[in-house]
């Protein structure tokens, strides 16, 4: 009869289980004998450089602070949208990062076109010092019913959505597999698995930004970058705010808790899976949304 006990003594006699310790954390540093503390795991995010895309504003904003609170080095881009000064926008985030101490890249970049994608990543390694984080958090909504939706619609929101995440997943690839080290969080959304009414496209490129997330967990894994997705419910944000009170109310109600995320309570998870707490979690999607998926 199998004795668990007696094979469960020898396995932890003969492994050697090997943690990077917080003093190795120069990117392909050996890896040591001294376990990291568990209590310090999430702390391991300080000194490095993290792309967060539409870092402007919303919950993209909110990862970037997040990220400068823990002493990483941030980069941002934005783009110019029509009624709205992004511009603007972009440079009080920059202002309040650089207020806590770190280094910020802040520039103009459109995530669809690959060219700009690629002078951006570049220009970041060349101010910040590499890039070790990538949160691919750009995206718009053009809702409309399906058989009103326009294709110019369909196309900008797949276009931002998913291949602007590719755009960027690509460009980083090579520095990641190069240093062996890298990590990935899509930011994909509970509609994915949920979709309402008049969010064809929206639903679609979120779903097809989680099949991106596996996709790339498997081509990257062998290079030691882990790559997952975050999936939102409602988040507060300046677009929710701006809808009719009772969308508001109903997504509290419809929510397990009775609540409407904060954009850090997203945040934080981002930045948990960038860490080192998070080191042997890829692939995966991680759903934020208070239990409204599971209510619906």
């Amino acid at each position: 009869m199998f004795n668990f006990e007696h094979r469960f003594e020898i396995l932890t006699t003969q492994a050697s289980w090997v943690l990077a310790s917080r003093g190795a954390s120069a990117v392909g540093a050996p890896a040591t004998e001294t376990r990291a503390d568990p209590l310090r795991l999430a702390e391991t995010v300080q000194g490095r450089v993290a792309i967060v895309t539409g870092g402007a504003t919303g919950l993209g904003r909110a990862t970037a602070i997040e990220f400068a609170q823990r002493g990483t080095a941030v980069a941002i881009n934005y783009v110019d949208l029509p009624e709205r000064d992004v511009a603007a926008q972009a440079l009080l985030t920059e202002t309040a990062i650089r207020a806590l101490g770190v280094p910020v890249y802040c520039a103009r970049c459109d995530v669809r076109n690959h060219a700009e994608v690629d002078k951006f990543v570049t220009a970041v390694r060349e101010r910040l010092g590499g890039v070790h984080y990538l949160v691919n958090n750009a995206g718009v909504t053009h809702d409309g019913a399906l058989w009103r939706l326009e294709p110019e619609a369909w196309q900008e929101v797949l276009d931002v959505n998913l291949t602007g995440a590719f755009n960027c997943i690509q460009a980083v690839a090579q520095p990641m597999r190069a240093q062996r080290y890298g990590k990935i969080v899509n930011v994909a959304s509970h509609q994915a698995f949920r979709p309402g009414f008049g969010i064809a496209n929206y639903s679609a490129s979120k779903a097809g930004l989680i099949g991106l997330t596996k996709s790339a967990a498997v081509d990257l894994g062998p290079s030691n970058v882990n790559v997952n997705a975050v999936a939102p419910g409602f988040v507060k944000t300046d677009l929710l705010t701006k809808l009719p009170r009772e969308v508001l109310e109903r997504a509290e109600h419809e929510s397990l808790l009775g609540r409407v995320a904060e954009p850090e309570d997203v945040a934080r998870v981002i930045v948990f899976l960038c860490s080192e707490a998070a080191r042997h979690i890829t692939g995966q999607v991680i759903v934020v949304d208070g239990g409204l998926t599971l209510a619906s």
